[in-house]
């Protein structure tokens, strides 16, 4: 029988399906972080059980942590009990664990594949939304719930109903300064924030298969945003030379194996999904938010939809761009803005880095801007050191911070100030989400680096040079 990219990974995990219900799934890779875990590790002592994998599980601190003057005890009561939690959980259950100052610490979703632990055909999950990211790998990763959390500590298995399958095929080349950020939310902002709710997404096509993984992670890691359980890619060659030779992927004839079943991971033709999606790579530009969710979304030289070309609740639409301190029909460029923020797991990698000082160098900080750069992990922090380009940021007026969530969400000292502009490079634009009152902007790394030179939202196109053909 014909089966998807999906079909093959989820059926091949089923321990057992119940009638009328949910699949009872094996985990390969459970992912834990200080935030989500403490009550399902709390949940196991009270039922006297041990974690029955350990050698499946891995912890990092990261959400609640500081990105500055981490050798100094956490000055949060609420963020120090948490991560010492983590690492006492840890400890009592050998799990291994990444806290601060660990070389293998950062965000959860960044160290996951920078040390191989995520594996093409796996099945991954971690009490974060944005579990999703280890789809790029060809993996099913979906986020899990603290009871669901304590649900996989304990049996390694997880019950879930079989989602829907979407296939989203994007054809063409990119243009100039597009990025894969945009090209994720130019799909939110056409499919909506509920577009893709009950289904899996595989992402196909000339524009991802010319992806590096680092684009491919953005890609999926914003899968959720669109209402999706999960997005994956199917592995290629990219993905396997990404992987080979990092501490925890296959070595010698366990590699040799592994290769055997990942080749067979992709899609047979005239296979079905439950819906189908496709788009033109020539029609994104740069796009930036300029609403309260993700689908708000517009190419950089747009203005902001009147609210009667909007599908849905217009008083809810009016309400957002009242937050927002927006007009219908307002330009997005020349906005003026106050921070910046590049990092997250969604651009917090050595890629993303190199973007964003690609387009800085040269140039200087715009005084009227505060910008947080936070590396996704140490490996990443060191990268930036090895190239040169934290050279390069510090000549343009950079500072350079150290790994975590950071400004990603309000959870940690990084919070944008009520009412302040923040052109940022992570996931979500919700009331608050940087903070009570923050207004965010989602955007690429060349956009927030356009933004961090000049002050303003501007097109990073037209501060950069281009080969003609």
């Amino acid at each position: 029988m014909k089966k998807t990219l999906f079909d093959k990974v989820w059926d091949s995990h089923v321990v057992k399906k119940v009638l009328n219900g949910p699949d009872v799934l094996f985990i390969d890779r459970h992912l834990v972080h200080e935030v989500t875990s403490p009550v399902a590790f709390l949940g196991l002592k009270n039922r006297n059980i041990k974690v029955l994998y350990p050698e499946r599980t891995f912890a990092t601190a990261d959400h609640n942590t500081p990105t500055m003057n981490q050798h100094l005890p956490v000055k949060d009561p609420l963020s120090a009990n948490q991560l010492r939690a983590l690492e006492q959980n840890a400890k009592e259950h050998q799990i291994p664990y990444w806290g601060l100052g660990h070389e293998k610490n950062g965000i959860v979703h960044v160290i996951g594949p920078e040390n191989g632990i995520t594996l093409p055909g796996a099945t991954i999950v971690c009490g974060d939304s944005h579990t999703s990211t280890h789809g790029a790998f060809g993996a099913i990763a979906f986020g899990i719930g603290t009871s669901e959390v304590e649900m996989v500590l304990a049996s390694q298995c997880i019950m879930q109903p079989k989602p829907k399958s979407m296939r989203i095929t994007i054809n063409g080349t990119l243009n100039n300064a597009v990025t894969p950020k945009d090209v994720a939310l130019y799909i939110i902002s056409k499919l909506s924030t509920s577009g893709a709710t009950g289904y899996f997404v595989e992402y196909a096509g000339d524009v991802f298969r010319q992806m590096s993984m680092e684009g491919r992670m953005t890609v999926c890691n914003l899968s959720i945003e669109m209402g999706a359980r999960g997005g994956m890619i199917a592995p290629d060659e990219k993905t396997f030379d990404y992987i080979k030779g990092r501490e925890f992927a296959p070595k010698g004839q366990e590699w040799d194996n592994a290769m055997m079943y990942w080749n067979t991971l992709y899609t047979d033709d005239n296979s079905n999904f439950d819906l189908e999606v496709s788009f033109n790579g020539e029609d994104i530009e740069p796009m930036i938010t300029y609403g309260t969710n993700p689908g708000m979304g517009i190419g950089i030289s747009g203005g902001i939809p009147k609210s009667d070309a909007i599908k849905g609740g217009a008083s809810t639409y009016r309400k957002s761009l009242q937050y927002m301190n927006f007009e219908e029909g307002d330009n997005m460029l020349g906005k003026e803005i106050d921070f910046v923020f590049l990092g997250s797991c969604t651009n917090g990698r050595i890629e993303d880095f190199r973007a964003f000082a690609s387009l800085v160098k040269g140039r200087k900080k715009a005084d009227n801007v505060t910008a947080w750069l936070v590396p996704g992990s140490h490996k990443v922090e060191d990268a930036i050191k090895k190239e040169g380009l934290l050279d390069i940021l510090n000549e343009a007026g950079f500072e350079l911070r150290e790994p975590g969530c950071s400004a990603c969400l309000a959870m940690n000292d990084d919070k944008i100030p009520a009412g302040k502009y923040a052109v940022s490079t992570s996931n979500r634009n919700f009331e608050g989400r940087q903070g009570p009152g923050a207004r965010t902007l989602l955007a690429s790394p060349l956009v927030a680096a356009a933004a961090a030179v000049t002050g303003k939202v501007t097109d990073p196109r037209e501060l950069m040079v281009f080969e003609t053909a």
